[in-house]
């Protein structure tokens, strides 16, 4: 008797603290929470391409900016912070931006970061997410569920359903459809519990794809896809509305390709020879172009790959990153640097990524909606919200401009999501989804890892206090 009363009373307990801890725990990251804000004196990169301003005022108010303007007379009782030296951006859009890590193993696992993830991406200032492929979907719903609720801390959630992958999927973790009738379950079970989103993946089969597609737009949903079994062409007719990785999973060059087969590695041996001048690329690039195809840009999760440099794709202060280091358990940190540690010299990835940038910079001159994600899969290296800030270093390292970069990784992301009248640029009457950072992005693209405060809806979180909070965690939990 005694021992059942004590495990009510703990159960009590434990159901209580769990009941009042979100809301005391997320307070202790807020560092600016008043219903009117002016941040003074900052540099502003608004996410539209447009040169930065210089010396303004953002007026939040309710969540929402009010104003806009040279410092001038201070709205009364504003919560004021001078931020001469700091540059203001919007919160990042990351549209791969996937809630699980690699756990190693043959075959390979994966298992959600549901706690150091949602952090990390709101603390390095990604403030929408779309997680483009979900390997435990209700535990993805419910972290949304709670964010919104204000239970959780963490980023503006759109959810993708689990992964549409034909028969050969590489992990368990996949459900293989079984042909068309299975991809159309699919699709209006995971519609129904809430997912707005379908991935497409390296083994699906073109009827598959065309029936989630038809399935999804029925629907008003729209569907990416990670192929190597379907030519981005291919694809494109098919109906899909996003392709991902750039151009590092199209296998429509290789030659002899049969027909809804994934030709494994010889899609990369394809792309090491390819001629990006050639007509068969241009005509790809005029087809995703004309069908509204956005591009999806995850250069992080390749360079992590790559041979170590000095500088540029592979740099050692991006692929040996300390932060990031540290932020992972000590299980994840050594399979990812033994992983490094068997990349050859003569590794065509640092090729094959230099590939793919010029490719997107080709898409996006063409007038193709390129977006940005990181994609934290891969051999391990690429952490929620460090490789987002990394991508956008890349894009620049692609031929971007700073200002060009950013717009990608906010403006265009928020734009395929339909969510561009509330997010993904600073200007008046949109939701304060904001990122502060030391220095000036604009001069020196490499500042944007500077970042010290986040704002999502008007609430500001503190940046630091929140990678601390979840030091080591990564691979756990």
């Amino acid at each position: 008797m005694k021992i059942t009363t004590a495990l009510f009373l703990l159960t009590i307990v434990a159901t209580t603290s769990l009941a009042q801890g979100p809301q005391s725990d997320r307070q202790q990251f807020i560092r600016v929470d008043s219903n009117v804000v002016a941040l003074t004196h900052v540099r502003i990169i608004d996410g539209t391409g447009a040169a930065p301003l210089e010396d303004q005022m953002i007026v939040i108010n309710g969540g929402k900016i009010q104003s806009i303007s040279p410092v001038a007379s201070l709205p009364a009782n504003a919560q004021v912070i001078d931020l001469k030296g700091y540059t203001v951006l919007p919160g990042l859009v990351g549209m791969h931006d996937h809630m699980f890590f690699p756990m190693g193993g043959s075959p390979p696992m994966y298992s959600n970061m549901g706690t150091s993830f949602p952090r990390l991406y709101l603390a390095l200032g990604v403030t929408t997410i779309r997680t483009t492929g979900s390997v435990v979907p209700f535990t993805d719903l419910e972290i949304k569920k709670l964010i919104d609720a204000g239970k959780m801390i963490g980023p503006k959630m759109h959810i993708t359903a689990p992964y549409l992958e034909g028969v050969g999927s590489f992990t368990p973790v996949m459900h293989e459809l079984t042909g068309p009738d299975d991809a159309r379950r699919m699709v209006n079970f995971w519609a129904d519990e809430g997912a707005t989103s379908f991935k497409a993946y390296m083994n699906i089969t073109r009827d598959e794809l065309r029936a989630a597609v038809e399935e999804a737009h029925k629907r008003g949903l729209k569907v990416t896809g990670h192929l190597c079994s379907i030519g981005y062409r291919e694809a494109a007719e098919i109906g899909i509305d996003n392709l991902e990785h750039g151009l590092l999973v199209d296998s429509e060059f290789v030659s002899g390709k049969q027909p809804d087969k994934c030709p494994g590695a010889a899609v990369s041996a394809s792309l090491v020879k390819l001629d990006l001048n050639s007509e068969p690329v241009k005509e790809t690039i005029r087809t995703l172009v004309a069908k509204n195809v956005a591009l999806t840009s995850t250069l992080p999760v390749f360079e992590a790959g790559a041979p170590l440099t000095k500088s540029g794709i592979g740099a050692a202060s991006a692929v040996l990153n300390p932060r990031v280091l540290n932020a992972m358990n000590t299980d994840a940190r050594v399979r990812y640097l033994t992983n490094r540690s068997r990349i050859a010299a003569d590794s065509p990835a640092a090729v094959l990524v230099r590939k793919s940038m010029d490719f997107e910079r080709m898409f996006a001159a063409a007038g193709g909606l390129l977006m940005a994600g990181l994609d934290p899969t891969g051999n391990g290296g690429i952490v929620a919200g460090f490789g987002d800030l990394r991508e956008v270093e890349l894009l620049v390292e692609a031929g971007f401009t700073p200002l060009e970069a950013i717009k990608i990784a906010t403006l265009n992301g928020a734009r395929f999501l339909g969510e561009d009248a509330r997010i993904g640029s600073i200007a008046v009457g949109k939701q304060a989804d904001l990122m502060i950072v030391k220095g000036n992005p604009a001069a020196n693209i490499a500042d944007i890892e500077k970042v010290e405060i986040v704002f999502k809806d008007g609430v500001g979180y503190d940046s630091e206090k929140l990678i601390q909070s979840v030091q080591g965690l990564v691979g756990i939990r």
